[in-house]
């Protein structure tokens, strides 16, 4: 995963508490499982890394989400690190921990792993935190408002990140201009399917060939070997402490994994969250 935008709203009391577009970008010979609830750990709603086991973005039936991109270091890879897949799989599916508490043990062996970005969340809890193993700040819960990560630190401004965010933010109704507090899944989706890449003067640098650097700044990115594999848009309402989970993906496996260009295969579910489980774990 690679470019997350959300707007996250901890305090709402009715209405739309987190709302999330986000692309998974991977290399085109890595075998994945589209969303679905995971047939060994049924708690589990998300695609999923056939070649590692874990995934990119998920929620549980509890109300967790947890979510992950990496860091782009490429002279800082190690080949024998385990798979940052199962960070999020772990949490979805585990011991019921506050996020904050997730990410702290995260952090303790957080250098066995290559680099990360991680979000933990509990919607019954509406808390949501943050962690990026190569850093410098700890785990910390996150404020409301419009936020992003790419490939860098939380909110680091590369340009699709900057344009993502602020696109957010119109369509949720928290900036100027805006259309809409309980914005469509298909206008999220619709979101990320960006492909304008960045002008070299406001390209980062981050290790890597400027022409591969520009490739890798659109929101949207399509490359020989190498592009965004689908697309996740994610609502969850809430009304009388009842939470609803809305999540829909577009990707270009439909499970059988002999990819179409550019991806068009679409899953859509609903799910209230099971308050009563989530009361009794905490």
């Amino acid at each position: 995963m690679c470019l997350i935008v959300f707007d996250w709203r901890p305090d709402t009391a009715h209405g739309p508490l987190f709302t999330l577009a986000a692309n998974r970008d991977e290399y085109f010979r890595r075998e994945t499982a589209p969303l679905g609830w995971w047939p060994d750990l049924p708690q589990i709603l998300a695609g999923r890394d056939l070649a590692g086991g874990g995934t990119w973005l998920g929620v549980s039936r509890d109300g967790r989400f947890a979510a992950l991109t990496n860091y782009r270091a490429p002279h800082d890879m190690r080949p024998d690190a385990p798979t940052r897949g199962m960070l999020v799989a772990d949490y979805l599916a585990g011991e019921r921990l506050a996020p904050l508490d997730y990410l702290a043990r995260v952090a303790e062996r957080g250098a066995m792993y290559n680099g990360f970005n991680l979000l933990a969340g509990d919607f019954v809890r509406r808390e949501l935190a943050w962690y990026c193993n190569r850093g410098d700040a700890p785990p910390a819960l996150l404020p409301a408002g419009a936020h992003g990560i790419s490939n860098a630190v939380l909110d680091t401004p590369w340009p699709k990140l900057a344009r993502k965010r602020a696109e957010l933010a119109t369509l949720t109704g928290t900036a100027p201009g805006r259309t809409s507090g309980r914005a469509p899944l298909a206008a999220l989706t619709e979101l990320m399917l960006d492909r304008q890449t960045a002008s070299d003067d406001t390209l980062p640098s981050t290790g890597i060939p400027l022409e591969r650097e520009r490739a890798l700044s659109a929101a949207f990115i399509e490359t020989p070997d190498y592009g965004t594999r689908g697309t996740t848009a994610l609502r969850v309402d809430v009304e009388h402490e009842r939470f609803q989970v809305h999540i829909a993906e577009r990707s270009d496996d439909d499970g059988s994994h002999r990819l179409r260009r550019p991806g068009d295969f679409e899953r859509a579910f609903e799910f209230e969250v099971d308050c009563s489980a989530s009361a009794a774990e905490r």
